[in-house]
């Protein structure tokens, strides 16, 4: 079983950087796409670590970076932004999105409000939808939508290297014995994440390599099984947070519950260590009050 998680280069033109969610390593990666000297951006992380990712690009070789684009436009993903910019001055940088993100992206109040973090607006230049090719400098990357999560989740297929990048489209899977589902934000639709799955499956001998925001690269086997059994992973994940909410416990004995049962095996959310996971299970609930599947 092949999880890489190690920072650089990991197939003939994509690179795997640690974008360090809260400052915790290996939490959340962003990818550069190069070819032929041209460079794309997948995400750009929060703010907090906007010097660290242009350090790391200079030390990879991967500057400057010419486009940004985002998988969507929630603000871990996108919030570091105009201070990447500012400190990559002496670069044009194009940005693109789906078409559904433009206007979550330029009026980000009700995203603020939701998450309670800070995103400033942020003009989208080249506006994308299912099918579009993204050339890079003679590299072809095809976009799908993955919607679910968001309205406006796009995956990006790299044929070549036979690499799909999904960010948070699918699921949070942090290593073999940690996932969490993607029901989180304000605009989470259960019935289109499950023709997302759909999707995955029918592209499945197509992909080698499944790269995620949370975190890192699954290869050969391990991305095949994730494909396969993503929907149950989804459902397991629901039902459990959903029955320990309705039994009326709080979220710190959701928490726990959802370790015990769900992820009992996790190296990362141990009975000793889950506080990380009790902010997702939150968010979790959060959204799942937000979507009308729990009161």
């Amino acid at each position: 079983m092949v999880h890489i998680i190690k920072e650089g280069k990991f197939n003939a033109n994509t690179y795997l950087i640690d974008a360090e969610f809260f400052k915790l390593e290996k939490t959340l990666a962003i990818y550069v796409i190069e070819n032929n000297n041209s460079r794309i951006l997948i995400d750009t992380g929060e703010a907090l670590t906007a010097r660290k990712i242009v350090k790391k690009l200079k030390n990879l070789n991967l500057y400057p970076i010419q486009k940004i684009l985002f998988t969507h436009a929630h603000w871990d993903h996108i919030q570091s932004y105009h201070k990447l910019k500012n400190l990559m001055k002496d670069s044009e940088i194009e940005v693109l999105a789906h078409l559904n993100a433009v206007d979550v992206l330029k009026n980000p109040e009700k995203m603020n409000e939701f998450f309670g973090y800070s995103v400033d607006p942020i003009d989208v230049d080249v506006t994308l939808k299912e099918g579009d090719i993204i050339n890079l400098g003679g590299l072809e990357l095809e976009i799908f939508e993955f919607f679910g999560h968001t309205q406006d989740s796009i995956a990006i297929y790299d044929s070549k290297n036979k690499n799909i990048i999904v960010g948070d489209a699918i699921i949070d899977i942090i290593d073999h014995n940690t996932f969490l589902p993607v029901f989180f934000g304000p605009n989470f639709k259960e019935e289109d994440l499950l023709k997302s799955y759909a999707k995955l499956r029918n592209l499945k001998q197509k992909i080698d390599s499944i790269s995620f925001a949370h975190f890192g690269v699954y290869t050969g086997e391990d991305a095949h099984n994730i494909i396969d059994n993503v929907e149950d992973m989804y459902f397991k994940a629901k039902n459990g947070i959903i029955k320990y909410y309705n039994e009326g416990l709080s979220i710190a004995d959701i928490t726990e519950k959802y370790q015990e049962n769900i992820i009992p095996q996790s190296k990362l959310f141990t009975k000793e260590s889950i506080r990380g996971l009790e902010w997702n299970i939150e968010q979790n609930i959060q959204c799942l009050k937000a979507a009308g599947l729990i009161d």
